[in-house]
């Protein structure tokens, strides 16, 4: 397992980690897995055997069960890992139940320390944008909560880019504590995140930790062109992310994976993952499972090393269309472009 340094921080996080929103099975996170208390500490187990130092989780995800069975597979193993988890969405009926505020921030903070059975946060996350709340208010709370000990550090996840150099600039005119990463969509079938979140990114020097690195499971494999979407799946529960714009697009990827996933005697996932680890900006992939079968697969992910003709023709299969302002600034300003700028349009120069 390699070990990459979140952000500016000085902390080191292993290049695969564990998402439990497969944890609890409530409500409607039913649709992605159950992994009962029993499951969860075999998996766990797992991804420690397998060098994962980092595990991810959500207040929402089943209503705080799946923080709650993730401490109880900790106990006794907290001192060796570190525990990521957001806050943003509802949690109760009453009206203050949800969003960026102060008021919702150091509450939700507290009742996940009390389920998860910590006494503080290494990670916490905003888990998704809130334009009712001013942003120093926002900030103000988490900074709170660093120096209060409950927390570590903080990042952001599902912010666009305009939203998260906005947050980076009020830390820094407020002297907050600012956001060491990012954590985001993005896949082989969904890189959108190239067009400006990861050149934030490098620019920034932030941290970045991708969810749903398969896309929802539709690069595992399983699904191809002109078969039924197969049983137990997140697309069959109509699960919806990601959305699937273009599907032609995403079984020509498919069956780049598949060519690539036979040469190597490996799993068309485990070729969508190393692909992954390998571009610019990203530090950590989180990878959730909803059996030990689909973990162990996984984990092999971290060994698995592609050849530059293998890395380039993935590249070329899912690329996207250089939009509005990159493709102006690809004729018109090559000559002063940042790496950062480079990261997105340096493909598309030679064409």
């Amino acid at each position: 397992m390699e070990y990459r340094q979140l952000g500016r921080s000085g902390l080191k996080v292993s290049s695969l980690s564990l998402g439990t929103m497969t944890f609890g099975g409530k409500g409607n996170f039913a649709k992605t897995g159950d992994t009962d208390i029993e499951g969860a500490r075999r998996q766990v187990d797992m991804a420690l055997d397998a060098g994962i130092n980092l595990f991810d989780t959500a207040d929402i995800y089943s209503n705080g069960a799946s923080e709650e069975i993730l401490g109880q597979a900790l106990k006794g193993k907290r001192d060796r890992v570190l525990v990521a988890t957001k806050a943003r969405f509802r949690m109760g009926e009453e009206i203050n139940d949800a969003g960026l505020s102060r008021y919702h921030l150091i509450r939700a903070a507290e009742v996940s320390l009390k389920r998860l059975g910590t006494d503080h946060i290494d990670l916490y996350q905003l888990h998704q944008w809130d334009g009712m709340t001013p942003l120093d208010e926002t900030l103000e709370a988490l900074d709170t909560l660093v120096r209060s000990g409950k927390v570590r550090y903080v990042g952001v996840s599902n912010f666009s880019a305009w939203h998260l150099m906005k947050a980076m600039g009020v830390a820094a005119l407020e002297k907050f504590i600012a956001p060491v990463s990012q954590q985001i969509h993005y896949s082989l079938e969904s890189r959108d995140a190239e067009y400006e979140l990861i050149p934030a990114t490098l620019n920034q020097q932030l941290g970045v930790l991708v969810w749903s690195p398969l896309a929802g499971g539709l690069l595992s494999g399983k699904y191809r062109r002109g078969t039924p979407t197969p049983e137990g799946t997140r697309q069959l529960a109509n699960w919806g992310e990601p959305p699937i714009r273009d599907e032609e697009r995403l079984y020509d990827i498919i069956e780049v994976l598949i060519g690539i996933a036979e040469a190597h005697k490996v799993s068309a996932a485990q070729v969508a993952l190393a692909w992954l680890l390998g571009r610019k900006g990203v530090t950590s992939l989180i990878i959730g499972a909803r059996t030990d079968a689909q973990l162990a697969d996984n984990l092999k992910a971290a060994d698995l090393v592609l050849t530059a003709d293998e890395r380039a023709n993935l590249d070329r299969v899912s690329q996207p269309p250089l939009i509005y302002p990159y493709w102006h600034q690809a004729r018109t300003a090559s000559d002063r472009l940042s790496a950062a700028d480079l990261s997105l349009i340096e493909p598309y120069l030679s064409k």
